[in-house]
């Protein structure tokens, strides 16, 4: 009996110390539930997270461009594409099965639609394999006939449809286009702050132009869309995250009447101009001739059409304005006139005899008029624009003076426009022509550039700059594209005396009235103008670019212009009547007053 009672017992302890390890069991077990599901479960949210969700890039709407009177030059418009979800069309087994089944179908509805297969197999394989959540866009920028079709027969098609993106439009096609420039889409240069993204959408950037300059400017701040994808990359679900921010629009100082101005004046012709505000340094127009249409560009450059305009002799994309390297010619006379008359003692009615031909040791040099001038002073030097007055002016003087005044100027520098690509040009000096040139400094390039031939090369841009300058008794202004506030200050003002700004302004005045620039007169305007003609050799024969700049009104000029046109008969017969045009579109013309001079006939081989 005692036994069975103590057997008893013993099976009593088991049981109880059975059913307290199944307890603790039980408890650990709901501890670690708990801990798995309650404490750690952020961690694990994470984890998952990490794996199956995928960041993708958003860009901000681009910002538009204006000019100084609201006029839309650059705008977004929307692109429709026609766009593959390959987690519609995905197969079992290898990834090549999928990419092939794709691309079969790409080609199926190539020929469904009418249209050419823009997508290489390649470009499907890479997609696949590197962004499979993303849409596969196999046409973009298709049309309205384009997508009918794929409408009427899109029930066939599952996985595909419709994928609008936003592409750039210029709606006044091209006018202003260098100064503009265009834009590429490409992978955003940067990522969000703190986060890696997986995938980008493409955005676009400034390629030239102000599109470039001014890019941070017009590009938005990046947004983000999430992506649920399996475990094979396959997209499941998506969801905005943070939303992108639009760019900043861009406000000009362009003013487009001005602009189409210029351009109708420059049409057929090789060749650029500048209009400045010489008040405030303001570009009013600019263009550069020949021209092409940005949109071609869009959504890319086609092979053929780059080839061409790379190819064409003409060079289109080079913007003439700003890159463009020319002899100035006579247009660069009132810069030796202002060297001349900053020195001490000089007599600005000192007489010189043009005989028609400058002579300097072996130098002979030509005055267009084979006569000669006779008897002439600097203001009418100005005027009949004496090379031979100029050649001894410069003898006299010395190079250092005419360099000082020229470099002061600006010339032999960038101006600091805001467009990229400008040219500095070339104000050479003896130490340039020894380390270029392998020769020394002789009077003879002192001659030479006294009357803007030579080695001396500008760019429009900045011979319109020296119009603003004179025009503006010697302040010189940072020109600029970008609307700013409030008025400008100078950015330096150059020591010239009344004396020396009468005789200038009043030989370029004297120009218009009965010299080389009568055709530039316009009715109920005082315009005050200087013509210039340079010989250049191209591929072994003689041209002649054709100048003119000019600021009007005289008294109180508003406009400062400078234009050159290639391969030109002269500044007074080629390019005075096309910059009339311009100020005729500014200030009008009356038509009921007279010419002020008409009766002499302009001179045969001058400028």
């Amino acid at each position: 009996m005692e036994s069975y009672d103590g057997q008893k017992l013993t099976d009593s302890w088991r049981i109880a110390l059975m059913a307290l390890l199944f307890g603790l069991a039980i408890l650990f077990l709901a501890y670690a539930l708990y801990h798995v599901q309650v404490v750690q479960s952020p961690a694990f949210s994470n984890d998952q997270a990490r794996q199956s969700i995928r960041r993708v890039q958003v860009p901000g709407a681009r910002g538009k461009i204006f000019d100084r009177k609201g006029v839309c030059l650059a705008n977004n418009r929307a692109s429709y594409c026609i766009a593959y979800y390959v987690e519609e069309l995905r197969k079992r087994g290898k990834w090549i099965n999928t990419i092939n089944a794709v691309s079969e179908d790409i080609d199926k509805l190539a020929g469904v639609l009418g249209v050419p297969r823009e997508l290489s197999y390649s470009a499907v394989s890479n997609h696949v394999i590197r962004s499979l959540p993303m849409p596969l866009i196999a046409w973009k920028d298709v049309d309205q006939v384009t997508l009918a079709r794929w409408a009427e027969n899109a029930d066939q098609f599952p996985g595909v449809d419709v994928y609008v993106q936003p592409e750039r439009f210029y709606p006044e096609k091209m006018l202003a286009v260098h100064l503009l420039g265009y834009v590429r889409r490409d992978r955003p240069p940067r990522s969000r702050p703190g986060e890696d993204a997986h995938f980008y959408l493409p955005e676009m950037y400034g390629a030239i132009g102000l599109e470039s300059s001014y890019n941070d400017w017009l590009t938005g701040q990046l947004g983000e869309q999430l992506i649920r994808v399996d475990a094979r990359g396959y997209k499941h679900k998506v969801w905005d995250g943070e939303p992108a921010i639009p760019g900043r629009d861009l406000h000009l100082t362009l003013d487009v009447s001005i602009q189409r101005a210029l351009e109708a004046a420059l049409f057929d012709k090789r060749g650029a101009c500048v209009v400045i505000d010489p008040r405030n340094g303001e570009i009013l127009a600019m263009a550069s001739m020949p021209t092409f249409d940005p949109n071609e560009f869009i959504p890319l450059i086609r092979q053929g059409l780059w080839k061409r305009l790379m190819e064409d002799e003409r060079h289109p994309l080079f913007n003439r304005a700003i890159q463009g390297r020319y002899a100035p010619g006579s247009i660069f006379k009132p810069v030796t006139a202002f060297a001349a008359l900053g020195r001490p003692g000089f007599d600005t009615n000192l007489v010189y005899t043009c005989t028609g031909t400058f002579e300097l040791g072996t130098m002979r040099l030509k005055c267009w008029d084979t006569y000669g001038h006779h008897e002439i002073a600097l203001r009418r030097a100005i005027e009949q624009s004496c090379n031979s007055f100029f050649c001894n002016l410069g003898h006299t003087i010395g190079y250092p003076a005419i360099f000082a005044q020229a470099e002061a100027l600006g010339l032999g520098a960038k101006t600091g426009i805001d467009l990229p690509g400008e040219s500095s040009g070339l104000l050479p000096d003896e130490k340039w022509k020894l380390s270029r040139m392998y020769d020394r400094w002789r009077p003879g390039d002192t001659c030479q550039l006294a009357i803007g031939q030579g080695l001396l090369l500008v760019t429009p841009l900045q011979m319109a700059l020296v119009a603003a300058t004179i025009a503006n008794n010697g302040k010189v202004y940072q020109p600029h594209l970008l609307k700013k506030e409030g008025t400008p200050e100078p950015l330096r003002k150059m020591e010239w005396s009344e004396e020396a700004l009468a005789v200038v302004k009043g030989g370029m005045r004297d120009v218009v009235m009965q010299g080389t620039g009568r055709r530039v007169q316009v009715r109920g305007t005082d315009v005050s103008a200087k013509t210039g003609t340079a010989e250049v050799d191209v591929k072994g024969a003689r041209h002649k670019n054709t100048w003119l700049m000019a600021f009007a009104p005289s008294e109180a000029p508003r406009i400062a212009i400078a234009m050159v046109i290639e391969d030109g008969e002269s500044g007074g017969k080629t390019v005075a009547p096309l910059v009339k045009e311009v100020l005729v579109s500014i200030f009008g013309e009356d038509t009921n007053r007279p010419p002020v001079s008409v009766e002499a006939p302009l001179p045969t081989g001058g400028d």
